[in-house]
């Protein structure tokens, strides 16, 4: 076969998860900023709260980008779920492009059905906020 069928995020499914985050960083009082890509890692919706770091633009993308690219949550972990000493995980940004690869928790991987469709990053938050946000931001169009 020569020609696949796929599933895409949509712009209504990419405010869904952008405003299901920012929901939860307000009754956590914290700011955050949020950032949406789809499958291809291109960015779909970014949001950056009223107070929320301007560096965290750049660490939402990035999250983002890297949970749909290995189709799963971000993390110190490897190819294929490894956990990477700090040189490792450093040598990995390095090598993919730090605009790819984070070690950094707070990215998670948009699922539709068994395809990942894209992902959602969050950061501003420990890294524990950061990531639970991201898993409930991507859980909520399921």
């Amino acid at each position: 076969m020569y020609v696949a069928e796929g599933k895409r995020l949509t712009s209504a499914g990419a405010r869904k998860v952008v405003d299901t985050a920012i929901t939860r960083a307000r009754q956590a009082g914290v700011a955050v900023t949020v950032a949406v890509v789809d499958a291809g890692g291109h960015l779909l919706l970014l949001e950056r709260m009223e107070g929320g770091k301007f560096h965290t633009v750049h660490s939402a993308t990035t999250k983002a980008v890297c949970a749909a690219s290995n189709k799963r949550s971000t993390g110190a972990r490897g190819a294929v779920g490894q956990a990477l000493d700090v040189a490792h995980a450093l040598g990995l940004a390095l090598a993919a492009g730090p605009e790819r690869w984070t070690a950094m928790e707070g990215g998670w991987p948009i699922v539709a059905g068994a395809e990942c469709i894209g992902g959602v990053g969050v950061a501003g938050g420990n890294w524990e906020f950061d990531e639970q946000a991201a898993k409930e931001a991507a859980e909520s169009l399921t």
